[in-house]
């Protein structure tokens, strides 16, 4: 699930451009990306840290006190659309459990959307370094369109991000899992991973689809619907714990003139476990 990830690190155009010439140094310093082997996970034999059923939704524009802001901890905007501060029925509505955070075109022309950060920016918050995190969600339809689910884990120097998903509308039937380093110092490293779903129109904006990654000190592994699709070592980098963020962006360098307006991205959960160590 990317970014402009910190003033102090990200603006899109530089992770777009620092992601792409990073490839080649990634795969070097990246040992290895292949599975030992393929895991199903079953977090219900694990320990519930963060259980979020959406029922209510508690946010506010930049805190304190509230379970959810609606901007990033380092205030910093991406992609094609605006994050709002929230107003009533804009841009988060919740309904039977289900949060729906919706993208709109204003009448001046400009795009407006949300975003969920689960640490506001003094890092007040819920934020975990282990675990198993899951989303459960279903993402609009069309092209333009760029929903995620995301950690970012910051230090002084160095930001790990973890994308659990990030979906491109133009390709419905296929999401995108990532891992990224950003230091202020050297050229960002990035390994991507493209996971295909089954080919049924829409896919995904049809219907609901768990998205989750586990977080241990040796491995991070990327699941859809509870199966291991992809894994990866854990950087060495990582020392400090992971802020929770859910967006409903648009772009990403794709086009946005033929998306729909408005479009809705419904998510039933997110969930946070303690695991065992393997």
């Amino acid at each position: 699930m990317r970014d402009v990830i910190m003033t102090l690190f990200f603006k899109v155009s530089l992770k777009i451009y620092c992601v792409s010439v990073a490839v080649l140094a990634a795969s070097a310093y990246f040992p290895s990306t292949a599975s030992p082997r393929a895991d199903v996970i079953d977090p219900d034999a694990f320990a519930l840290d963060f259980d979020e059923n959406f029922d209510w939704l508690d946010v506010s524009a930049r805190g304190p006190g509230t379970r959810w802001t609606a901007h990033t901890p380092w205030n910093g905007d991406f992609g094609d659309a605006q994050f709002t501060d929230p107003v009533p029925d804009f841009p988060f509505t919740v309904k039977n459990g289900v949060l729906r955070i919706e993208a709109r075109k204003s009448a001046d022309g400009k795009w407006k959307s949300g975003l969920l950060a689960s640490t506001d920016a003094n890092g007040d918050g819920f934020k975990q370094l282990y675990g198993y995190f899951e989303m459960r969600a279903r993402f609009p339809a069309g092209e333009g369109v760029w929903p995620a689910f995301w950690l970012t884990s910051r230090g002084a120097e160095k930001a790990i991000e973890v994308d659990v998903v990030e979906h491109y509308g133009h390709a419905p039937n296929q999401y995108t899992a990532s891992l990224h380093i950003w230091d202020r110092k050297t050229p960002a490293l990035g390994k991507s991973f493209h996971q295909s779903v089954p080919v049924v129109a829409g896919a995904l904006s049809t219907d609901f689809h768990t998205y989750g990654v586990s977080i241990q000190e040796d491995r991070i592994k990327y699941f859809l619907d509870r199966k291991e699709v992809w894994s990866i070592e854990t950087p060495r980098e990582l020392e400090h714990p992971f802020t929770i963020l859910i967006d409903l962006g648009l772009g990403a360098g794709w086009p946005i003139d033929k998306t729909p307006n408005p479009s809705v991205m419904d998510v039933d959960y997110v969930r946070v476990w303690t695991m065992p160590p393997d």
